[in-house]
């Protein structure tokens, strides 16, 4: 079994809702992300085998297999196949494993695992035409005729756990001072592709700064904020991620492929691990796909460097950390979901995008990602930064 090398890692800023980046096409966004991607590892674009996308919210302009569109839309050769795949929330990280298992059992040589977002464009949610249109009364029958949203999902486990409001208004707080200094100290220049977009004015601007974190935000003005639904009294639009667009992409390549095209091996992909839970309360997934992982693969906790879990919503990553006693220390040191934004399709490959440079960056070895997903899904990825 050959190994599987990340070898290129780029992603876009992230906007806000209904800001700089939502008058570009979703499929004009992750054409540039994954041009960029290949003019900056200089590869042949002839050279790839499939191009895998990931995206939540597949209709509209995101419809028709936005990947392959996207892929068009850059002027990139037709012969490259793509194909776009729905993993909720971790639809762009399921590309990443994808890829790096058709390099592993030598179908691939290389590939590209990426993801967009434009949920100013395509509300999340919108390729229901009616509620609960995507259910069958055997899957409501199967779940009790339950079915929490992911604000209600967030509530309880913030109760299971006890997590006041409190807390994660001053978790909040945390992310966005991190994504702040993080964006300050010039982190994530290297791994940010410029997007040039056009204002309101009609003027074009190149965008290098992701647009959802809050640096003045203060533990007064969270607490300011309404709940966001009456049943989710500690659910705010402060402790929860962001409506957001984004589009990230990586580049993933066999050690055959590396010699014959003389590409940089930055990072091997160790280890793969997806794990599902009870769809109702479905945001609890990081848990057991994390024990599942950890029993599989025979590592500690103790052996990784650095955390990524996902801020979906305010309860998940402190669910996380109190489950496995995680220093805050490794764990989303550049924030994450709540300030950097979560453009859903995107994000997986984006939080990889951002740990990989991360451990160039600090010298670190062994990073770890998870995030919650729709359905109760969950997936774990772990990388290592090679010199």
């Amino acid at each position: 079994m050959t190994e599987a090398y990340i070898v290129g890692a780029v992603r876009s800023p992230i906007g806000k809702k209904n800001g700089k980046l939502s008058k570009t096409h979703p499929t004009d966004l992750l054409g540039s992300v994954v041009r960029g991607l290949l003019d900056r590892t200089g590869v042949d674009p002839l050279e790839v085998d499939q191009v895998i996308g990931g995206c939540v919210t597949q209709c509209g302009e995101q419809g028709s297999n936005v990947t392959r569109n996207a892929w068009i839309a850059a002027g990139l050769p037709w012969d490259v196949a793509a194909t776009s795949v729905d993993s909720q929330c971790g639809s762009s990280m399921q590309t990443l494993q994808f890829a790096a298992s058709s390099i592993r059992a030598g179908v691939y040589d290389l590939a590209i695992a990426c993801g967009v977002e434009g949920m100013s464009r395509v509300p999340l949610g919108s390729n229901s035409v009616q509620p609960g249109f995507a259910f069958s009364e055997a899957f409501l029958a199967a779940c009790d005729g339950k079915l929490y949203t992911q604000f209600m999902a967030a509530q309880q486990i913030a109760e299971d756990y006890g997590f006041s409001r409190e807390f994660m208004d001053a978790m909040a707080l945390q992310s966005h001072q991190r994504a702040a200094r993080a964006t300050e100290e010039g982190r994530f220049a290297r791994e940010m592709l410029p997007m040039k977009v056009t204002l309101d004015d009609g003027t074009v601007e190149e965008m290098t700064v992701d647009e959802c974190i809050r640096p003045q935000t203060t533990m007064e003005k969270l607490a300011a904020l309404p709940a966001i639904q009456p049943e989710c009294p500690d659910m705010t639009a402060g402790n929860s991620s962001p409506i957001s667009d984004g589009a990230a992409a990586l580049l993933v390549a066999s050690e055959e492929a590396c010699k014959r095209l003389g590409l940089k091996p930055r990072a091997v992909v160790r280890h793969m691990v997806v794990a599902a839970t009870e769809p109702i309360v479905m945001l609890r997934g990081p848990v057991p796909v994390t024990y599942k992982f950890l029993k599989k693969t025979g590592m500690r906790l103790e052996d990784i460097d650095l955390f990524e879990v996902n801020e979906a919503m305010g309860s998940i990553a402190p669910m996380w950390q109190k489950e496995f006693g995680v220093s805050w220390d490794v764990l989303n040191v550049n924030g994450s979901g709540i300030s950097l934004g979560h453009p859903v399709g995107a994000t997986g490959a984006r939080i990889l995008v951002t740990l990989l440079h991360e451990l160039e960056r600090t010298g670190k070895r062994i990073g770890f990602q998870t995030m919650c997903e729709g359905g109760g899904m969950a997936h774990v990825t772990v990388i290592e930064r090679l010199d």
